[in-house]
């Protein structure tokens, strides 16, 4: 399965960060769908990277191996 445009837009925003990190919140201000998180890491785009104890129903996730091989293959 290939990923949305917005799977897509939320998982590039990672490729330039320490460790992969992925945002919370979209260019915005707006907290990143939990189903867009959910169907990453479902397909193993993203993981879970730690619990955020200020904001526990927050995911904190990195973007995988297996998410930058998407950028990789489209030549991005």
């Amino acid at each position: 399965m290939r990923p949305t445009a917005g799977q897509l837009k939320w998982l590039a925003r990672g490729l330039n960060q320490a460790g992969g990190k992925l945002p919370l919140f979209d260019e915005t201000g707006q907290k990143v769908s939990s189903r867009t998180v959910t169907a990453c890491i479902d397909r193993g785009w993203a993981e879970p990277w730690f619990n955020n104890p200020l904001k526990p129903d927050w995911q904190v996730c990195k973007l995988t191996d297996a998410g930058r091989s998407l950028f990789d293959e489209a030549g991005r």
